[in-house]
């Protein structure tokens, strides 16, 4: 699969040709919607806690005498079923990240990028660099592009310049290749990737 090189002046530099195992498959919504779970519950907090009855403060002591009162038995105040008492199975701080098998995930991003070739919204950059990090200047260059709403992958290291002048862009998400992944391919319109990042990608992935 070839696809034309352009810098961020708009101008053709040349082609380049795509790995077809790894931007040429067909995409599988299965692995993509497993890879996205699997992020999603691996960033959540999970921070949420409710206080049971070992937790609240108060007396120990038995309230009302065990026969006689006319009522039902009972201990303390803290129990679940009175006001200001502890919850009953409440939820405690915990971990929601499962596990997804390595060759599984390196699947998923291979299928997020043949998706993303299949539907003709990959860019290919010359490279990413700006000689003043003026967020005007790359949101000319991004007009001239129709870049209004993608992620754009450097190699290992981002140019600073571009990076603090595309920061303030709304729906502009700028990242070194080792931070691709499948949850922001798919929730931009755009991936723009540079030639670093191809030949970074197609080492990694091969």
């Amino acid at each position: 699969m070839e696809i034309k090189i352009v810098n961020l002046a708009g101008k053709s530099s040349g082609k380049i040709a795509l790995n077809e195992k790894i931007f040429g498959l067909e995409p599988r919504e299965d692995i993509l919607h497993r890879m996205v779970r699997y992020q999603l519950a691996k960033r959540r907090a999970g921070t949420h806690d409710v206080k049971n009855r070992s937790e609240i403060r108060g007396s120990m002591r038995k309230f009302v005498r065990q026969k006689g009162s006319g009522g039902a038995r009972h201990s303390t105040k803290k129990v679940n079923i009175f006001r200001g008492g502890g919850r009953a199975f409440g939820p405690t701080p915990r971990s929601h990240a499962f596990s997804l098998p390595k060759k599984v995930r390196a699947l998923a991003l291979k299928h997020a990028l043949s998706a993303k070739a299949k539907a003709g919204e990959i860019i290919i950059l010359a490279d990413a660099k700006a000689k003043e990090p003026k967020t005007v200047s790359i949101k000319k260059d991004f007009a001239k592009l129709g870049i209004d709403n993608a992620l754009i992958i450097d190699g290992n290291e981002l140019d600073k310049n571009f990076a603090l002048g595309a920061r303030n862009i709304p729906n502009i998400d700028v990242l070194p290749v080792q931070g691709i992944n499948v949850y922001d391919i798919l929730r931009r319109n755009k991936l723009v990737l540079t030639k670093a990042a191809i030949e970074n990608l197609e080492a990694r992935l091969s």
